[in-house]
């Protein structure tokens, strides 16, 4: 695949731009996206490093990622990992210790990905019973908000949309 930007050489840096909804695809060759990073202040080097990606934005707002009770240092049970290792490393140690930093991984994939859900492809094969599990996730949600207002008519309409969906699975 060519630059977008100069047509000349191989795109090597793909860039995603998500903005109010709306996903677009930007794939440069390494000189046009130095160019195109410094006019944002992005600064591109070829040696990317992942962990230190990570560890700067945690930088950043250190104080929005921080453990709510900081007197004591939490770790992860399985792999013995700190937060603080984390931070320094960009790394997990593994799958349990998205557990155990929940509160301070949720904003900082808030920010990375604009959400804690995953939005994004899943497989053709599996996906028309992950939709529909979403949605009945979604109608459930909003089942307990109807509820809540004491809007019943709603409730009884989202209830029986999720008996339709749930015959579906």
């Amino acid at each position: 695949m060519l630059c977008q930007s100069c047509g000349e050489r191989p795109a090597t840096v793909h860039l995603t731009k998500i903005m109010n909804h709306e996903k677009t695809e930007f794939h440069l060759c390494e000189v046009c996206a130095k160019n195109v990073g410094n006019e944002l202040g992005i600064i591109f080097e070829p040696s990317f490093n992942f962990q230190n990606f990570i560890a700067g934005l945690l930088e950043g707002d250190l104080d929005l990622y921080q453990q709510p009770n900081s007197n004591q240092e939490i770790f992860c049970k399985n792999c013995g990992l700190t937060f603080s290792d984390f931070t320094n490393s960009g790394l997990l140690g593994c799958g349990d210790c998205y557990q155990y930093f929940q509160t301070s991984l949720e904003p900082l994939l808030k920010k990375v990905h604009g959400s804690v859900r995953h939005n994004g492809k899943v497989p053709k094969r599996t996906g028309g019973k992950v939709r529909v599990r979403k949605e009945i996730e979604d109608l459930r949600a909003e089942l307990q908000q109807s509820i809540s207002r004491e809007d019943y008519e709603r409730a009884a309409f989202l209830r029986d949309e999720i008996r339709r969906l749930e015959t579906e699975l």
